[in-house]
Protein backbone atom coordinates (compact mmCIF):
# COMPACT_ATOMS: atom_id res chain seq x y z
CA UNK A 1 0.00 0.00 0.00
CA UNK A 2 0.97 3.44 -0.61
CA UNK A 3 1.91 5.82 2.03
CA UNK A 4 2.29 9.42 1.97
CA UNK A 5 5.36 10.71 3.30
CA UNK A 6 3.26 12.48 6.13
CA UNK A 7 1.46 8.84 6.45
CA UNK A 8 4.99 7.41 7.16
CA UNK A 9 5.82 9.62 9.61
CA UNK A 10 2.96 8.86 11.29
CA UNK A 11 3.92 5.14 11.78
CA UNK A 12 6.89 6.58 13.16
CA UNK A 13 5.49 9.13 15.88
CA UNK A 14 6.77 9.21 19.45
CA UNK A 15 2.90 9.52 20.49
CA UNK A 16 2.44 5.40 20.60
CA UNK A 17 -1.66 5.84 20.29
CA UNK A 18 -1.24 7.77 17.29
CA UNK A 19 1.69 5.03 15.66
CA UNK A 20 -0.64 1.81 16.89
CA UNK A 21 -3.67 3.95 15.24
CA UNK A 22 -1.31 3.73 11.32
CA UNK A 23 -0.55 0.02 12.15
CA UNK A 24 -4.01 -0.72 12.29
CA UNK A 25 -5.07 1.11 9.50
CA UNK A 26 -1.84 -0.11 6.89
CA UNK A 27 -2.36 -3.75 8.41
CA UNK A 28 -6.57 -3.86 7.29
CA UNK A 29 -5.26 -1.89 4.05
CA UNK A 30 -2.52 -4.46 3.31
CA UNK A 31 -5.47 -7.48 3.89
CA UNK A 32 -8.39 -5.75 1.83
CA UNK A 33 -5.56 -4.90 -0.62
CA UNK A 34 -6.17 -1.27 -0.52
CA UNK A 35 -3.86 0.87 -2.75
CA UNK A 36 -4.00 3.66 -0.51
CA UNK A 37 -5.75 5.70 2.44
CA UNK A 38 -8.41 8.36 2.32
CA UNK A 39 -9.56 10.96 4.20
CA UNK A 40 -12.75 10.54 5.84
CA UNK A 41 -15.48 13.34 6.88
CA UNK A 42 -16.26 11.30 10.23
CA UNK A 43 -16.25 8.12 12.49
CA UNK A 44 -18.84 6.20 14.83
CA UNK A 45 -17.61 4.19 16.94
CA UNK A 46 -19.46 0.89 18.30
CA UNK A 47 -18.57 -1.08 21.09
CA UNK A 48 -19.12 1.11 23.92
CA UNK A 49 -21.27 -1.44 26.13
CA UNK A 50 -19.01 -2.28 29.24
CA UNK A 51 -21.38 -5.28 29.12
CA UNK A 52 -19.58 -5.91 25.56
CA UNK A 53 -15.69 -4.59 26.78
CA UNK A 54 -15.35 -5.54 30.16
CA UNK A 55 -12.61 -4.30 32.03
CA UNK A 56 -9.93 -5.50 29.74
CA UNK A 57 -11.27 -3.22 27.18
CA UNK A 58 -12.38 -0.26 29.35
CA UNK A 59 -8.82 -0.13 30.69
CA UNK A 60 -7.26 -0.67 27.10
CA UNK A 61 -9.33 3.09 26.15
CA UNK A 62 -8.28 4.67 29.17
CA UNK A 63 -4.49 3.98 27.71
CA UNK A 64 -5.47 5.76 24.94
CA UNK A 65 -3.29 9.16 24.20
CA UNK A 66 -4.52 11.16 21.45
CA UNK A 67 -7.41 13.07 20.11
CA UNK A 68 -9.61 12.62 17.36
CA UNK A 69 -9.28 14.72 14.14
CA UNK A 70 -12.48 14.18 12.87
CA UNK A 71 -16.25 14.47 14.13
CA UNK A 72 -16.48 10.94 16.11
CA UNK A 73 -19.93 9.84 17.33
CA UNK A 74 -20.09 6.89 20.26
CA UNK A 75 -22.49 3.96 19.67
CA UNK A 76 -25.09 3.08 22.38
CA UNK A 77 -23.83 2.69 26.11
CA UNK A 78 -25.08 0.25 28.66
CA UNK A 79 -27.79 2.37 30.30
CA UNK A 80 -29.29 5.45 29.96
CA UNK A 81 -26.84 7.95 31.59
CA UNK A 82 -29.24 9.90 33.74
CA UNK A 83 -31.98 6.97 34.53
CA UNK A 84 -29.55 3.85 35.10
CA UNK A 85 -31.54 2.87 38.30
CA UNK A 86 -34.85 2.93 36.83
CA UNK A 87 -33.18 0.72 34.62
CA UNK A 88 -32.03 -1.96 36.89
CA UNK A 89 -28.15 -1.13 36.48
CA UNK A 90 -26.10 -1.45 39.78
CA UNK A 91 -23.70 1.02 40.56
CA UNK A 92 -20.50 -0.73 39.84
CA UNK A 93 -21.53 -1.15 36.44
CA UNK A 94 -22.76 2.60 36.23
CA UNK A 95 -19.22 3.76 37.16
CA UNK A 96 -17.17 1.94 34.91
CA UNK A 97 -19.66 2.48 31.67
CA UNK A 98 -19.06 6.50 33.13
CA UNK A 99 -15.33 5.42 32.61
CA UNK A 100 -16.09 3.74 29.22
CA UNK A 101 -17.44 7.25 28.40
CA UNK A 102 -15.05 9.73 29.82
CA UNK A 103 -12.35 7.92 28.30
CA UNK A 104 -13.57 8.78 24.72
CA UNK A 105 -14.67 12.01 25.69
CA UNK A 106 -11.04 12.59 26.58
CA UNK A 107 -9.89 11.51 22.99
CA UNK A 108 -12.26 13.99 21.35
CA UNK A 109 -15.15 11.93 20.63
CA UNK A 110 -18.67 13.02 21.29
CA UNK A 111 -21.13 12.12 23.83
CA UNK A 112 -23.56 11.26 21.50
CA UNK A 113 -24.73 7.40 22.64
CA UNK A 114 -26.41 6.67 19.23
CA UNK A 115 -26.62 3.92 16.67
CA UNK A 116 -27.89 7.03 14.38
CA UNK A 117 -25.53 9.65 14.02
CA UNK A 118 -27.16 10.62 10.62
CA UNK A 119 -29.85 12.12 13.00
CA UNK A 120 -27.45 14.24 14.43
CA UNK A 121 -24.81 15.15 11.03
CA UNK A 122 -26.19 13.82 8.19
CA UNK A 123 -23.08 12.70 5.55
CA UNK A 124 -23.53 13.83 1.61
CA UNK A 125 -23.62 11.90 -1.02
CA UNK A 126 -20.11 10.23 -1.87
CA UNK A 127 -18.98 11.14 1.46
CA UNK A 128 -16.24 8.60 2.79
CA UNK A 129 -16.91 7.84 6.39
CA UNK A 130 -15.37 5.15 9.10
CA UNK A 131 -18.23 3.79 10.79
CA UNK A 132 -18.37 0.28 12.99
CA UNK A 133 -22.39 0.52 13.72
CA UNK A 134 -23.93 -1.89 11.27
CA UNK A 135 -27.47 -0.40 10.91
CA UNK A 136 -25.71 3.57 10.57
CA UNK A 137 -23.27 1.75 7.86
CA UNK A 138 -26.37 0.04 5.62
CA UNK A 139 -28.08 4.02 5.96
CA UNK A 140 -25.33 5.66 5.11
CA UNK A 141 -24.69 3.38 2.29
CA UNK A 142 -27.97 2.58 1.17
CA UNK A 143 -30.33 6.00 2.55
CA UNK A 144 -27.79 8.95 2.14
CA UNK A 145 -25.10 7.54 -0.70
CA UNK A 146 -22.13 7.88 1.64
CA UNK A 147 -19.48 5.60 1.61
CA UNK A 148 -18.17 3.36 4.74
CA UNK A 149 -17.40 0.16 5.27
CA UNK A 150 -18.26 -2.06 8.18
CA UNK A 151 -15.51 -0.92 10.64
CA UNK A 152 -14.96 -2.39 14.25
CA UNK A 153 -14.60 -0.45 17.01
CA UNK A 154 -11.05 -0.54 17.12
CA UNK A 155 -10.88 0.41 13.29
CA UNK A 156 -13.31 2.81 13.28
CA UNK A 157 -11.48 4.43 16.54
CA UNK A 158 -8.02 4.18 14.14
CA UNK A 159 -9.60 6.32 11.70
CA UNK A 160 -10.80 9.21 13.80
CA UNK A 161 -6.98 9.53 15.21
CA UNK A 162 -5.48 9.27 11.88
CA UNK A 163 -8.63 10.92 9.91
CA UNK A 164 -8.32 8.11 6.87
CA UNK A 165 -8.96 4.79 6.54
CA UNK A 166 -8.19 2.18 3.83
CA UNK A 167 -9.63 2.95 -0.04
CA UNK A 168 -11.27 -0.62 -0.27
CA UNK A 169 -14.91 -2.59 -0.12
CA UNK A 170 -18.01 -0.25 -0.25
CA UNK A 171 -15.27 2.94 -0.64
CA UNK A 172 -14.77 1.39 -4.27
CA UNK A 173 -18.05 2.70 -6.81
CA UNK A 174 -17.66 -1.46 -8.62
CA UNK A 175 -18.30 -2.84 -5.03
CA UNK A 176 -21.40 -1.26 -4.59
CA UNK A 177 -23.24 -2.91 -7.28
CA UNK A 178 -26.05 -5.39 -6.62
CA UNK A 179 -26.13 -9.39 -6.62
CA UNK A 180 -29.04 -10.26 -6.46
CA UNK A 181 -33.01 -8.71 -7.44
CA UNK A 182 -35.46 -9.16 -4.42
CA UNK A 183 -39.41 -8.75 -5.12
CA UNK A 184 -40.81 -8.05 -1.83
CA UNK A 185 -44.59 -8.37 -0.90
CA UNK A 186 -46.11 -4.96 -0.38
CA UNK A 187 -47.71 -6.43 2.36
CA UNK A 188 -44.65 -7.43 4.19
CA UNK A 189 -43.27 -5.51 7.26
CA UNK A 190 -40.09 -4.18 6.07
CA UNK A 191 -38.35 -5.18 9.22
CA UNK A 192 -38.91 -8.98 8.75
CA UNK A 193 -38.55 -8.79 5.44
CA UNK A 194 -34.74 -7.36 5.88
CA UNK A 195 -34.55 -10.05 8.45
CA UNK A 196 -35.63 -12.94 5.95
CA UNK A 197 -33.35 -11.46 3.50
CA UNK A 198 -30.04 -11.26 5.05
CA UNK A 199 -30.48 -14.80 6.01
CA UNK A 200 -31.03 -15.93 2.58
CA UNK A 201 -28.63 -13.58 0.50
CA UNK A 202 -25.88 -13.32 3.47
CA UNK A 203 -22.88 -9.76 3.14
CA UNK A 204 -24.47 -10.01 -1.17
CA UNK A 205 -25.79 -6.70 -1.69
CA UNK A 206 -29.54 -6.58 -2.92
CA UNK A 207 -31.67 -4.33 -5.02
CA UNK A 208 -35.04 -4.33 -3.66
CA UNK A 209 -38.49 -3.58 -5.23
CA UNK A 210 -40.80 -2.87 -2.05
CA UNK A 211 -43.85 -2.44 -4.70
CA UNK A 212 -45.10 0.44 -2.68
CA UNK A 213 -43.38 3.66 -1.37
CA UNK A 214 -41.83 3.19 2.53
CA UNK A 215 -40.63 5.76 4.38
CA UNK A 216 -36.87 6.33 4.96
CA UNK A 217 -37.72 4.97 8.87
CA UNK A 218 -38.66 1.79 7.12
CA UNK A 219 -36.09 2.09 5.15
CA UNK A 220 -34.03 1.99 8.41
CA UNK A 221 -35.38 -0.66 9.76
CA UNK A 222 -34.96 -2.79 6.80
CA UNK A 223 -31.45 -2.37 6.30
CA UNK A 224 -30.82 -3.10 10.40
CA UNK A 225 -32.47 -6.12 9.67
CA UNK A 226 -30.37 -6.89 6.54
CA UNK A 227 -27.65 -6.11 8.32
CA UNK A 228 -28.24 -8.41 11.32
CA UNK A 229 -29.16 -11.67 10.29
CA UNK A 230 -26.66 -11.34 6.94
CA UNK A 231 -24.67 -8.89 7.12
CA UNK A 232 -24.59 -6.48 3.91
CA UNK A 233 -22.88 -3.29 3.82
CA UNK A 234 -25.89 -2.06 1.59
CA UNK A 235 -28.70 -2.60 -0.36
CA UNK A 236 -30.43 -0.39 -3.14
CA UNK A 237 -34.11 0.19 -3.32
CA UNK A 238 -36.06 0.50 -6.74
CA UNK A 239 -37.12 4.07 -7.58
CA UNK A 240 -36.17 5.27 -3.81
CA UNK A 241 -32.11 5.13 -2.92
CA UNK A 242 -29.98 7.05 -4.86
CA UNK A 243 -27.62 4.46 -6.71
CA UNK A 244 -30.18 1.89 -7.67
CA UNK A 245 -29.89 3.37 -11.36
CA UNK A 246 -26.12 3.39 -11.48
CA UNK A 247 -25.78 -0.51 -12.40
CA UNK A 248 -27.22 -2.76 -14.29
CA UNK A 249 -30.11 -5.12 -13.06
CA UNK A 250 -28.76 -9.22 -11.73
CA UNK A 251 -29.98 -11.55 -13.27
CA UNK A 252 -30.78 -13.75 -10.12
CA UNK A 253 -34.09 -13.02 -8.66
CA UNK A 254 -35.85 -13.93 -4.78
CA UNK A 255 -39.29 -13.04 -4.00
CA UNK A 256 -40.06 -12.27 0.25
CA UNK A 257 -43.12 -12.92 1.07
CA UNK A 258 -45.25 -11.22 4.23
CA UNK A 259 -44.43 -13.65 6.87
CA UNK A 260 -45.30 -13.98 10.51
CA UNK A 261 -43.10 -14.54 13.19
CA UNK A 262 -45.22 -14.32 16.51
CA UNK A 263 -43.83 -16.60 19.03
CA UNK A 264 -45.53 -18.15 22.17
CA UNK A 265 -44.34 -16.48 24.41
CA UNK A 266 -46.05 -13.55 26.27
CA UNK A 267 -44.11 -10.10 26.40
CA UNK A 268 -42.90 -9.32 29.87
CA UNK A 269 -41.42 -6.22 28.28
CA UNK A 270 -42.35 -4.20 25.15
CA UNK A 271 -38.75 -2.26 23.59
CA UNK A 272 -39.10 -0.33 20.78
CA UNK A 273 -36.28 1.27 19.28
CA UNK A 274 -33.64 -0.65 17.71
CA UNK A 275 -32.31 1.71 15.94
CA UNK A 276 -32.96 4.65 17.27
CA UNK A 277 -35.70 6.09 16.75
CA UNK A 278 -36.28 9.19 15.10
CA UNK A 279 -38.99 12.21 15.56
CA UNK A 280 -41.80 10.82 13.85
CA UNK A 281 -41.32 7.71 15.18
CA UNK A 282 -42.07 9.25 18.89
CA UNK A 283 -44.71 10.82 17.21
CA UNK A 284 -46.44 7.76 16.07
CA UNK A 285 -46.06 6.31 19.67
CA UNK A 286 -47.40 9.50 21.05
CA UNK A 287 -50.75 9.11 18.67
CA UNK A 288 -51.09 5.56 19.46
CA UNK A 289 -51.01 5.95 23.11
CA UNK A 290 -53.33 8.99 23.20
CA UNK A 291 -55.90 6.59 20.98
CA UNK A 292 -55.23 3.50 22.84
CA UNK A 293 -54.79 4.77 26.49
CA UNK A 294 -52.49 3.91 29.27
CA UNK A 295 -50.16 0.97 28.64
CA UNK A 296 -50.83 -2.56 31.37
CA UNK A 297 -47.10 -3.76 30.43
CA UNK A 298 -43.07 -2.64 30.84
CA UNK A 299 -42.86 -0.50 27.72
CA UNK A 300 -39.31 0.88 26.91
CA UNK A 301 -38.73 3.23 24.28
CA UNK A 302 -35.08 4.09 23.23
CA UNK A 303 -33.63 7.65 21.17
CA UNK A 304 -30.65 9.54 21.24
CA UNK A 305 -30.44 12.40 23.95
CA UNK A 306 -30.21 15.47 20.97
CA UNK A 307 -33.66 14.19 20.20
CA UNK A 308 -35.20 14.21 23.74
CA UNK A 309 -33.37 17.30 24.42
CA UNK A 310 -34.81 19.41 21.52
CA UNK A 311 -37.78 18.15 21.85
CA UNK A 312 -38.64 17.07 25.46
CA UNK A 313 -42.61 17.80 25.04
CA UNK A 314 -42.69 14.28 23.26
CA UNK A 315 -41.21 12.25 26.41
CA UNK A 316 -43.77 13.60 28.74
CA UNK A 317 -46.35 13.54 26.16
CA UNK A 318 -45.40 9.37 25.91
CA UNK A 319 -44.87 9.15 29.85
CA UNK A 320 -48.30 10.20 30.49
CA UNK A 321 -49.28 7.03 29.11
CA UNK A 322 -46.83 4.59 31.48
CA UNK A 323 -43.92 4.17 29.44
CA UNK A 324 -40.73 5.11 29.36
CA UNK A 325 -38.22 6.93 27.42
CA UNK A 326 -34.74 6.49 27.85
CA UNK A 327 -31.61 7.48 26.10
CA UNK A 328 -28.40 6.27 25.17
CA UNK A 329 -28.71 2.92 25.41
CA UNK A 330 -30.89 0.29 23.51
CA UNK A 331 -32.41 -2.99 24.18
CA UNK A 332 -29.75 -5.00 22.75
CA UNK A 333 -26.22 -3.10 24.79
CA UNK A 334 -27.95 -2.95 28.09
CA UNK A 335 -27.65 -6.03 30.57
CA UNK A 336 -30.97 -4.53 31.91
CA UNK A 337 -32.79 -6.61 29.37
CA UNK A 338 -31.52 -9.85 30.87
CA UNK A 339 -34.00 -9.97 33.87
CA UNK A 340 -37.09 -10.27 31.45
CA UNK A 341 -37.87 -13.49 30.36
CA UNK A 342 -39.77 -12.04 26.89
CA UNK A 343 -39.49 -9.29 24.77
CA UNK A 344 -41.62 -8.03 22.47
CA UNK A 345 -40.05 -5.69 19.24
CA UNK A 346 -40.30 -3.77 16.31
CA UNK A 347 -37.11 -4.43 15.30
CA UNK A 348 -35.67 -7.77 13.49
CA UNK A 349 -32.06 -6.02 14.27
CA UNK A 350 -33.74 -6.74 17.81
CA UNK A 351 -35.38 -9.96 16.93
CA UNK A 352 -32.00 -11.61 15.78
CA UNK A 353 -29.71 -10.38 18.44
CA UNK A 354 -31.48 -10.67 21.87
CA UNK A 355 -31.64 -14.03 21.88
CA UNK A 356 -27.81 -14.14 21.38
CA UNK A 357 -26.28 -11.27 23.28
CA UNK A 358 -28.98 -10.95 26.26
CA UNK A 359 -30.41 -14.69 26.36
CA UNK A 360 -34.00 -13.85 26.35
CA UNK A 361 -37.11 -14.83 24.48
CA UNK A 362 -38.60 -12.27 21.82
CA UNK A 363 -41.54 -11.64 19.74
CA UNK A 364 -42.26 -9.59 17.04
CA UNK A 365 -44.60 -6.90 16.18
CA UNK A 366 -45.17 -3.38 14.37
CA UNK A 367 -44.87 -0.81 16.34
CA UNK A 368 -48.55 -0.47 16.15
CA UNK A 369 -48.92 -3.92 17.19
CA UNK A 370 -46.61 -3.55 19.86
CA UNK A 371 -48.47 -0.45 21.46
CA UNK A 372 -52.01 -2.44 21.18
CA UNK A 373 -49.98 -5.25 23.29
CA UNK A 374 -49.15 -2.99 25.82
CA UNK A 375 -52.59 -1.60 26.56
CA UNK A 376 -54.40 -5.72 26.71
Amino acid sequence: MELSPEEERLLESDNETVRKCMEILVALGKIYGAERLIKIKSAQISGISYKNIGDAGLEWLESLDARVVVRSFMNPAGMDVERWSEMGIDRDFYEKQMRIIRALERLGVEVSLTCTPYYLDSPSFGDHLAWAESSAVVYANSVIGARTNRESGISALASAVIGKTPFYGLHIKENRAPKVLVLIDRDADPAMAGYELGKITGSEIPIVDFGRGVSKEELKLFGAALAASGGAGMFHASGITPEWRDFEIPDERIRIESSDLKSDCHPDLIAIGCPHLSLNELREISRLLKKYGKVKKEVWIFTSRKILKENPEIAEEIEKFGAKVFADTCMVVSPATERFECVMVNSGKAFEYLPKLRGVNVVFGSIRECIRRAVE
